[in-house]
């Protein structure tokens, strides 16, 4: 199986900000581009931190009201200096959590979690910025459709890998969704298979009904008793 990584997915020639880039230059950069963030690199093209749309509204909403109205929302922690917050040094939040172009998707994924941000610039060996990659980015593997999955599935992990006989395990994908069915040797192979499949690019969820010779039922169910 060829798993895709940050590297497949990324978008590369990223726009980018200096330290001392100007925040009505950044809305432009935005707004020019149709992008909502931009990394904020060194001289050497190293990621300092991320300025975002939601920066430039924060900015913007520790303004006073012109009508004289107050929200009373509670003070951000963030909120201190905010008058000094000009340009991309003072806008952006930092330090960047970045990824490597050779991370899995699901690592990416639980890196964006983890940390609860939308994307991640992507750097090489020496910590330059190569590329960034965003949530639409990775949720585009589940566009892919239903017969490449049930076809590599078949291929690549009944066959190839497992070395099952044609037909031992039946395949169905529909909206990603895999459903397995049918019969294996040995028990110990049930989980595998499972677990191989559910690793497939674009796999929502597995679901199986395999049998084995020490139950008469689907796995995972519970065998009769006498």
């Amino acid at each position: 199986m060829q798993h895709r990584t940050v590297r497949d997915v990324m978008t590369p020639g990223v726009v980018t900000a200096r330290p001392g880039t100007p925040f009505k230059e950044i809305a432009e950069l935005f707004e020019r581009n149709g992008i909502a963030a931009v990394p904020v690199v060194d001289d050497r093209d190293q990621p300092l931190g991320i300025v975002s749309e939601a920066d430039l509204l924060r900015t913007q909403a520790r303004l006073p009201d012109p009508q004289g109205h107050s929200v009373g929302r509670p003070t951000d922690s963030r909120d201190s200096g905010a008058t000094a917050a000009e340009t991309a040094e003072g806008l952006m939040t930092s330090p960047a959590v970045c990824a490597r172009p050779g991370w899995s998707i699901v690592e990416a994924a639980r890196t964006m979690d983890r940390e609860g941000i939308k994307r991640l610039p992507v750097v090489d060996e020496t910590g330059r910025l190569t590329g960034i990659v965003s949530r639409s980015d990775l949720l585009r593997l589940f566009l892919r459709h239903d017969t490449a999955i049930r076809e590599e599935i078949a291929r690549d992990i009944l066959d190839r890998t497992l070395h099952l006989a044609p037909g031992a395990v039946r395949v169905t994908v529909r909206d990603g969704v895999v459903t397995l069915a049918g019969r294996v040797e040995e028990p110990g192979l049930v989980p595998v298979v499972e677990r191989l499949c559910a690793s497939v690019d674009g796999v929502v969820s597995v679901h199986q009904a395999i049998e084995h010779p020490s139950t008469a039922s689907p796995a995972g169910a519970t065998a009769p008793t006498a």
